[in-house]
């Protein structure tokens, strides 16, 4: 299964993919919002393997995709969607990117065909995502995609040696339709 963009590609993770998720995921730019401090070969091979694992569950409920550039067909990142339940009417978002992609409006396309995916495929009703407040880049995609700030929670995350807040949004299919 895949989506596809104007200039991107979303499809299923392969286990060739960790050497290009590895690249960008050591990157101390990455790194900055991120619990981990580093990234090994062997995180990053849990980190696909656990991707393509959930491309097998039935039914499927999680859905993660490598986004690979249309023009060269770069692995620059990954996006998906995810519910806890097969019948849940909600879902969330999750994305990452590498650095030194950021600023091109991959991320907000990428999103964009996640969250589409969300309502029109799976049918959910809300479709949600948080990142860490200070990551300013990552909450202007969400704003991009039509996503209203429902709240900030204090304290939420403690990794680095400090708390950090996160900013929760979400939309509602009758907001993305309008």
């Amino acid at each position: 299964m895949q989506l596809v963009t104007e200039r991107l590609i979303l499809r299923e993770f392969e286990e060739a993919d960790w050497e290009a998720v590895l690249a960008y995921q050591k990157d101390p730019l990455y790194l900055r919002y991120n619990t981990w401090e580093q990234r090994t070969p062997q995180d990053v091979q849990a980190f696909i393997g656990n991707f393509i694992a959930q491309q097998q569950v039935q039914p499927r409920i999680k859905f993660q995709w490598a986004v690979v550039t249309k023009a060269g067909g770069r692995l620059i990142g990954n996006a998906g969607i995810r519910r806890e339940k097969i019948d849940e009417r909600e879902a969330e978002i999750g994305y990452e990117f590498a650095p030194a992609e950021w600023g091109r409006g991959y991320a907000t396309e990428a999103a964009r065909a996640v969250v589409a995916y969300g309502f029109e495929e799976l049918g959910v009703h809300r479709v949600s995502a948080w990142c860490i407040a200070e990551n300013r880049g990552s909450a202007r995609v969400l704003e991009k995609l039509g996503m209203q700030l429902e709240g900030r929670l204090r304290e939420k995350e403690y990794f680095k040696g400090r708390w950090w807040d996160a900013l929760l949004y979400a939309v509602l299919e009758q907001e993305w339709r309008e």
